[in-house]
């Protein structure tokens, strides 16, 4: 069966992303690819996010590449058994479970294929029995509406609360900053497993609590900026000063991305007491 021109298309930036990442990274990437498409007939190739995305059913996992590391996140990992103890990352939530894969390790491919083919029975056990359907269809009027982009490319949504209003904030964010967001937004929940969030002020906000927030992050034109609320307390201080109390800024620029200094301060700033917003 020839592929649909999406499918295509996501099958087309995946190897492009291959081919750009050149080195260990790549090859890893082109090889779990591989076992993937072969553990199930039928699994599909997508590209949201940014990343390679991959699904039958449902989502299975996603394809992050990292400096150090090419991590493979299971959507639905804590449900799944895993025998061979392949699951080496975000451990502590009680949905996802990732696979970490560092130069020079080689992943069991029999018991990864296994994984991905619980991935995909879990899928469809969760899937709801079809409806028949109508004699008479009624036409579907279409309500999607095209997301408005304010100064310096910054998305205009309506506030939401949960994953789901961020991940469609995130998405719609032009050029390089959307996947430096969907880095930003993956780093924070590995980070702070437990992390709640909301979109406001056509804003992305994280918090351990709902109306309790330790970090925002908003698009302009040149870089994004993250709002630590408790800022003057994180060692070292972020270096964008602010004329609101304890609140300081970073502003992450195209082509940098600093994950463990990024993940310093995200810890230390969940730690701390949040912003009543």
């Amino acid at each position: 069966m020839a592929k649909s021109s999406s499918a295509a298309t996501a099958s087309r930036l995946i190897d492009d992303r291959i081919k750009t990442l050149g080195d260990w990274r790549g090859e890893t990437l082109a090889r779990v690819r591989a076992l993937i498409l072969d553990a199930v007939a039928g699994i599909e190739e997508e590209w949201k996010w940014q990343l390679p995305v991959w699904s039958l059913d449902g989502l299975i996992c996603t394809g992050e590449t990292y400096k150090q590391t090419v991590k493979l996140t299971f959507a639905h990992g804590a449900k799944l058994d895993d025998p061979a103890k392949l699951f080496n990352s975000s451990l502590t939530g009680n949905t996802r479970r990732a696979i970490d894969i560092r130069e020079g390790e080689r992943l069991n491919a029999r018991a990864f294929k296994a994984l991905v083919k619980a991935a995909v029975a879990f899928n469809r056990a969760k899937k709801p029995a079809a409806k028949a359907k109508p004699a008479v269809a009624k036409p579907k009027v279409a309500t999607a509406k095209k997301v408005v982009l304010l100064a310096g490319g910054n998305p205009q949504m309506a506030k939401g609360y949960g994953h789901a209003p961020v991940r469609d904030y995130i998405a719609a964010i032009p050029g390089w900053k959307r996947e430096t967001a969907a880095r930003l937004d993956a780093l924070i929940e590995r980070v702070v497993p437990d992390v709640q969030k909301a979109v406001k002020w056509n804003s992305a906000f994280y918090g351990k609590g709902t109306g309790y927030w330790f970090l925002v992050f908003h698009v302009y034109t040149k870089y994004l900026k993250i709002t630590f609320f408790r800022g003057t307390s994180l060692k070292p201080i972020p270096p964008e000063p602010s004329k609101s109390g304890d609140t300081r800024y970073a502003h992450l620029l195209e082509g940098e991305f600093d994950e463990a200094q990024l993940s310093a301060w995200i810890k230390q700033a969940a730690a701390l007491p949040p912003e009543k917003l």
